[in-house]
């Protein structure tokens, strides 16, 4: 009878543990259609924050503050924001850049979160992405954990310019990686999502489009456009968002921000809130005063910080 009982606990734990750990619950990830699904083929939507620029606030980029954001947030992914613009970012000195991204990657490889990896720029570098991206599917293409957003917000180049350097990028990734899916970013600060449904990348599989929105800025417009495209088929993936303006900045729209979750969970799109920072905006959700790997109380976290953790709680529990 102790035997059993024993046996029957430990099933028990394990299912506990399967239901808190993200990648060990829905493991690799797939597209199908407009949708992400897990290696079953079931529909699964992904929810979590990004970190700031690594060369912003490289104090946040450690092993701990992802099992923060698993365990006190809820997150089932996070997001390494890897700067290629502003001081010291990856193109002027890389390996600073790869010492703070890599206790993340592997800490949500660790922990069992699902973590994307974001080349954080407004402009294309396509040598330096390929050579990148190579990198990285070559060292964590193994492992189901990996998502590769390749590029940020293009802001100036154009839908023909972006799939061409897409089909660069991706190609590199894919001679070490086969499985693990990429984000592709769209004109115009992630927002002309309608060009990507007009003519979609061919040839690719996995691969998912990002829309960004900030809820005190966009509204109703890019909300049905955003819909519209999956409609048609497009699979929309929110890598980043704010219930702020679009600079980050000034007010805090949470009703618009709720109408934008509700529309991801009726559609089935994954979401990420930016950004676990402790800049003086609206959209940094820690304090200066935060330490730098959590749990924080919640007199260091911000007005929007706490909308975001609760929105977690809410659908991720």
């Amino acid at each position: 009878m102790k035997k059993l009982l024993t046996i029957i606990l430990s099933c028990v734990f394990a299912c506990n543990a399967n239901a808190i750990d993200p990648v060990k619950q829905y493991g690799q990830l797939q597209v199908k259609g407009s949708q992400l699904c897990d290696k079953r083929g079931n529909p699964v939507i992904l929810r979590g924050v990004s970190l700031g620029w690594h060369n912003l606030w490289p104090r946040f980029y450690n092993k701990e503050i992802v099992q923060t954001l698993k365990q006190d947030w809820h997150c089932s992914v996070v997001r390494a924001a890897m700067g290629i613009m502003i001081e010291d970012n990856y193109l002027e000195n890389p390996s600073y850049a790869l010492q703070c991204m890599t206790p993340v990657i592997e800490s949500a490889i660790k922990q069992n979160v699902y973590v994307i990896i974001d080349w954080h720029s407004h402009i294309l570098k396509t040598e330096e992405a390929k050579a990148f991206f190579g990198q990285m599917a070559k060292k964590y293409g193994k492992n189901p954990h990996i998502i590769y957003e390749i590029y940020n917000e293009p802001v100036e180049d154009t839908w023909t310019d972006l799939k061409k350097y897409a089909a660069e990028v991706i190609g590199e990734i894919r001679k070490y990686d086969k499985d693990n899916v990429v984000l592709v970013g769209c004109p115009h600060w992630d927002q002309d999502i309608h060009l990507v449904a007009e003519s979609p990348l061919e040839g690719f599989e996995n691969v998912m489009y990002t829309v960004h929105f900030y809820a005190a800025t966009h509204g109703d417009d890019l909300r049905q456009r955003t819909e519209a495209a999956v409609k048609r088929g497009i699979p929309v993936f929110i890598s980043e968002s704010g219930a702020t303006e679009a600079s980050g900045d000034g007010k805090i729209d949470a009703e618009s921000e709720e109408q934008w979750i509700a529309m991801c969970e009726r559609l089935g799109i994954s979401w990420i809130c930016w950004s676990i920072s402790d800049k003086n905006e609206s959209c940094s959700m820690l304090l200066p005063r935060a330490t730098a790997t959590g749990p924080w109380a919640d007199d260091v976290i911000k007005v929007y910080g706490k909308l975001v953790k609760g929105l977690l709680e809410k659908y991720n529990k």
